[in-house]
């Protein structure tokens, strides 16, 4: 399964779906995280990892390895795509989001059977989702949160699409939906690879705040996604027990290990 979202919202929010990963993959689900370094925010999922020392260049080969031993795998977007080089200094010049930020978690170098994807336009939910049922994908969450985050968020409203059994549906939900507090988006925002991987750490060592909360939100909806949990709410209930019982944490020690 993958996480990941378009990026390029410009929310400056910490490391979510990097964070909420490790909480999949605590929660028993191989998680095979596909992400790049950042373009338009100060921390991407590559940059925060390599700051928490993930080798970002390990071969092939040798992340099917990672991913067998430690049930989590880093797959950094430029060495999965190499044509990618010969975009990113055109991405970076520009400083904005690019037709790139909508196909990238689109190419995923793995088959996935499930897929938890973010995109800061609701407008495209439906056709998202049909482009994973097209790629063969069982089941799928394509999100779209308030104040146009890439990801579900606690500061109002979050739009999505559930492709099951191939069919797609579109619905929404509240935080009070979900049995959880509104925050404000200020609540929750980053700063670079360091003062996130901070954060990363704090959450999965289950220090209680809004970053926590945000986590457990799109963990939550991640267990949705992948059919582990029959409901959002149990999804958020789960990733609660998994932070609380520390497995989120060993994953992370675990990817330290195996991907170095």
């Amino acid at each position: 399964m993958d996480n990941c979202g378009t990026g390029g919202d410009r929310s400056f929010s910490f490391n979510v779906s990097t964070t909420a990963a490790f909480v999949l993959a605590g929660g028993g689900i191989p998680m095979a995280k596909h992400g790049n370094r950042s373009i338009s925010s100060k921390s991407g999922s590559a940059d925060v990892l390599e700051a928490l020392g993930i080798n970002l260049d390990l071969a092939p080969n040798q992340l099917a390895q990672v991913l067998e031993e430690a049930g989590i795998v880093f797959l950094f977007a430029k060495n999965m795509h190499p044509a990618m080089k010969y975009i990113m200094p055109a991405r970076l010049s520009l400083g904005i989001p690019t037709i790139m930020n909508l196909t990238g978690p689109l190419i995923h170098p793995m088959a996935l059977e499930t897929q938890l994807l973010g995109t800061s336009r609701p407008d495209m939910l439906e056709s998202t989702a049909q482009v994973l049922k097209n790629m063969g994908r069982k089941r799928a969450l394509v999100v779209s949160g308030p104040d146009g985050l890439d990801e579900a968020g606690l500061s109002g409203p979050t739009q999505y699409a559930l492709l099951e059994k191939g069919r797609i549906q579109l619905a929404s939900f509240t935080p009070e939906d979900v049995g959880m507090a509104r925050l404000p988006l200020e609540a929750v925002r980053g700063g670079d690879a360091q003062e996130n991987a901070a954060i990363l750490l704090s959450v999965l060592q289950n220090q209680a705040g809004p970053c926590l909360e945000m986590t457990v939100l799109n963990a939550g909806l991640g267990f949705y996604a992948n059919g582990k949990t029959a409901s959002i709410k149990e999804g958020i209930a789960l990733a609660r027990e998994v932070l609380a019982s520390g497995a989120a944490y060993e994953k992370l020690k675990k990817l330290q290990e195996y991907q170095k």
